[in-house]
């Protein structure tokens, strides 16, 4: 039998899956995964320095996130939308 390789989104659940059982096991019994990820084809290094950064300053946002409980000030927008650019469907799609 020749299994196909697994897809990004089969990887993304099996982990998220592991990840969220030792968690909860062993650190916090309430864990939960923030709601869908991003996939997208990087096309240009200009675009994979962008993403780059958004990961690097992301943490540094969460006292003003939406998705924060505790946030004194949420932004009003989603701050992943100034790294974002226009990309066709078969560009990018939401996961969950």
């Amino acid at each position: 039998m020749n299994r196909a390789a697994p897809t990004l989104g089969e990887i993304v659940r099996t982990y998220k899956a592991a990840s969220t059982r030792m968690i909860r096991q062993t650190a916090n019994a309430d864990f939960a995964w923030q709601r869908n990820y991003y996939e997208h084809i990087l096309r240009s290094d200009e675009f994979l320095t962008r993403i780059r950064e958004y990961i690097l300053k992301n943490p540094s946002k969460w006292a003003i996130d939406q998705e924060n409980p505790d946030a004194s000030n949420p932004e009003a927008e989603n701050p992943w939308t100034q790294y974002q650019t226009k990309l066709t469907p078969c560009q990018s799609r939401t996961a969950g």
